[in-house]
């Protein structure tokens, strides 16, 4: 191995729980002060902040999305029970009118 490689930090790969837990503590103490205490750099933990804000709004906007959806096909269903009525209301009158 070179020297260059030794020499090279390992990328160090942190678990979603870990993410989740300095998150919390960041809300809790602060970013600053929590990533001091993790030994992480501020900016890593603002980013894994910034990350978890955008799901949990891309979570919230499929939830929503899919409330939507399941309305309008209620909806859809009572209309189309409606106009069922209407049609049998219409053949009969119109049998009625001969």
């Amino acid at each position: 191995m070179s020297s260059e490689n030794q020499n090279q930090k390992q990328r160090r790969r942190y678990t979603p729980e870990f993410k989740v837990e300095a998150i919390r503590l960041a809300k809790l103490k602060g970013v600053p002060t929590a990533a001091m205490e993790l030994g992480i750099n501020d900016s890593q933990l603002y980013g894994w902040r910034l990350k978890a804000k955008a799901y949990a709004n891309s979570h919230e906007q499929a939830s929503q999305l899919t409330a939507e959806v399941a309305r309008l096909k209620r909806r859809v269903a009572e209309q189309e029970e409606e106009l069922a009525i209407l049609k049998k209301a219409a053949t009969y009158f119109a049998r009625n009118q001969k």
